[in-house]
């Protein structure tokens, strides 16, 4: 086989880029691709190693021998090798032979590989993300299900244990495999986009793909870079958006990983205050070096670029933005303000969110962060980190000690569910019920409700209702929709048997409609960020454990109202309204095909007494332990006034 041919696809403008950390597109550079030069087909290669002694590439065209293959320095001290070799095409395996400059040799993956081997050697291979996409008409159309004013309903999934295969419980499935079960499922379920746990390539199964070594590369343990492009492809014909969990925060130490790469700390803090993470013993990035931001950006660009995702969900956003997260006093270090905040991962962040809105302004972006930093989700040049939305994760912790508590003693923690509206409107929430709270110990959503198997449920539903009705998106780990029973198991397919009883269907038909009702309703959407859509009518009534709440949509008329009733009573109920105004139940979660009682919420009284500061009242049969949901009827004067206003249109037409 030939020797390494000088050639290069970098021009002196990507290289002040890169340097300047604003070049968004490296993926298109660096890596491996097939090329033509002088005629004959082979593959490009470039890496940046700036102190490195000697680069190679050697796999197995070459018996993995670093002597045969070098790569060429730039000129321009850039730190980047590269060089063409012919003959080589797609599925030849490699890596990256580097000579420290202490003559160390290690052997490393590529960092811009597109697809790595599953096994212990871990080889990266030459590969392409060519496919030939066929959907252009949600590509169009997505900023409609993504925008602030859409209804927002997220299934999060771990690809490896969502479904196995029946014959063999412990095959994966493949990318199109999942497709083929995963596309009817969701649209069955009502859902309107799906958030896939890190699908980037990981070396250990336990981490769920949050320790990633190929930020480029979608994991083959489920097919190749098309196959997923094919999973997506075929949720985005089918009307469903696709989310993306991204790791920007930290990288595991794998010899032949991002870690100590070139035998320096390059992509990696070197001080181990700033470049290690004591809990997870992982490496943290380097944000103040330039090139590193360049590699990271791009990387969300890869994804959004090549495989259509719709949005990016960031992982670890806290442990990114504050230099004392999971350490004591004196192993961390103030920043040149005195405070805690990492002033380069902020600045990374804001240049993260700014660059990758200016590309795809359809997309969103989405932060996983447990601390009140503020303006997460404001824009960047009022000061923000920009955001399109923010985890509430403050809302999910008190939710669940709420419903954790024995319905007696909620009367003590009622403030535990109004607190929310003090600060609900802060940042634009998306409200998870994530995988983080059915593992280590934590236990399954319907095992952390109280009672026996049927208050347990209807507990389960209740909140459900809660939180549909809440103001903000929702997310639902799989396997809550059906109240699966034992915690999540990375190894194990879900628990789909329990289907079969009609208690756990009865959930799952709950959350369908749950869903339907919320995609449907504008009330719950259209403002759902904005604090006009959301109006208490009764948040005092600890004693009963009552919540009453309306939602509000753009038009006057466009109104539902929640009911809770958190205990095992049933009784009526008295609640005001507006004059004029009529109501009806359009979902009542203790319904017998829900696996309920069957006790019916109806309004069984009118009043025109004052009550709750309002001119009317309606009596409502609440049933126990669950959620209602009523609809405001328009009123006859604005329908009238809609019909003459469509007449008046037709007129001028």
């Amino acid at each position: 086989m030939e020797k390494v041919i000088p050639h290069s696809l970098f021009t002196d403008h990507d290289i002040y880029l890169f340097r300047e950390g604003k070049h968004y597109r490296l993926y298109d550079k660096f890596g491996s691709h097939s090329v033509e030069v002088n005629g004959k087909r082979g593959v490009y290669f470039a890496v940046w190693a700036p102190f490195a002694k000697e680069v190679s590439v050697i796999g197995n065209f070459n018996n993995w021998h670093s002597e045969t293959h070098k790569l060429l320095p730039r000129w321009d001290e850039s730190g980047i090798w590269e060089g063409f070799i012919p003959g080589l095409n797609w599925g030849n395996l490699y890596k990256y032979a580097i000579r420290s400059n202490k003559g160390v040799l290690l052997e490393k993956g590529d960092p811009f590989a597109l697809s790595w081997e599953q096994n212990v050697q871990a080889s990266s291979i030459i590969s392409t993300t060519w496919y030939e996409w066929n959907d252009k008409k949600w590509m169009a159309n997505r900023w409609k299900k993504n925008n602030l004013e859409a209804p927002l309903s997220v299934y999060e999934m771990h690809l490896g244990s969502w479904m196995r295969g029946v014959d063999d419980p412990n095959r994966f499935f493949s990318y199109r495999e999942i497709a083929e079960r995963l596309v009817p499922y969701l649209k069955e379920m009502n859902f309107t986009h799906v958030e896939f746990m890190p699908v980037m390539e990981y070396p250990y199964d336990p981490s769920w793909g949050y320790q990633v070594t190929g930020f480029f590369a979608a994991t083959s343990r489920f097919g190749s870079p098309q196959d997923l492009m094919f999973l997506i492809d075929e949720l985005h014909k089918n009307s469903i958006g696709v989310i993306l969990d991204w790791v920007p925060s930290h990288f595991p130490g794998d010899a032949n990983g991002l870690h100590f790469f070139d035998g320096t700390y390059l992509y990696e803090h070197e001080d181990p205050r700033k470049g290690f993470h004591p809990e997870w013993k992982s490496h943290l990035f380097n944000y103040g070096r330039p090139e590193v931001k360049s590699f990271l950006i791009s990387n969300a660009m890869f994804w959004l670029d090549r495989y259509h995702a719709d949005g990016l969900r960031v992982d670890a956003v806290t442990s990114m933005l504050f230099l004392d997260y999971a350490r004591n006093e004196g192993e961390w270090e103030p920043n040149a303000e005195g405070g805690n905040v990492n002033l380069e991962a902020k600045q990374f962040l804001q240049e993260f969110n700014t660059a990758v809105y200016k590309e795809f302004p359809d997309i969103m972006t989405i932060a996983e962060e447990s601390s009140d930093f503020p303006m997460l989700t404001k824009p960047v040049h009022d000061g923000g980190i920009g955001f399109g939305m923010k985890w509430m994760m403050g809302w999910m912790h008190d939710t669940l000690k709420y419903f954790k508590e024995d319905p007696i003693n909620r009367k003590y923690q009622h403030n535990k569910l109004t607190f929310a509206s003090m600060y609900m409107y802060n940042e634009n929430y998306m409200m998870p019920l994530s995988h983080d709270e059915v593992v280590h110990g934590k236990s399954s959503l319907i095992y952390k409700m109280p009672g026996d198997e049927w208050q347990k449920f209807a507990n389960l539903r209740a909140l459900y209702t809660y939180m549909y009705t809440h103001p903000g998106a929702k997310l639902l780990f799989m396997g809550n929709e059906f109240a699966q029973t034992a915690e999540w198991n990375y190894t194990q397919s879900l628990d789909w048997h329990l289907l079969q009883y009609p208690i756990h269907q009865g959930m799952q038909n709950y959350v369908k409609d749950l869903n339907a009702i919320y995609t449907t309703e504008t009330s719950l959407y259209e403002n759902q960020f904005k604090p006009e859509g959301f109006e208490w009518v009764e948040a005092n009534d600890g004693d009963n454990s009552i919540f009453i709440y309306l939602r509000k949509g753009k038009e006057e008329d466009d109104v539902t109202m929640t009911v809770l009733n958190l205990t095992p009573r049933v009784f009526d109920y008295k609640i005001g309204v507006n004059e004029g105004t009529n109501w009806e139940v359009i979902l009542n979660s203790d319904d017998e095909k829900y696996g309920g009682s069957g006790v019916k919420a109806e309004v069984v009284d009118e009043e025109d007494d004052e009550w709750m500061y309002r001119p009317n009242a309606i009596v409502l049969t609440l049933p126990p332990l669950a959620g209602v949901i009523l609809k405001q009827k328009k009123s006859v004067q604005n329908i009238k006034k809609a019909k003459s206003a469509s007449k008046s249109r037709k007129r001028t037409i």
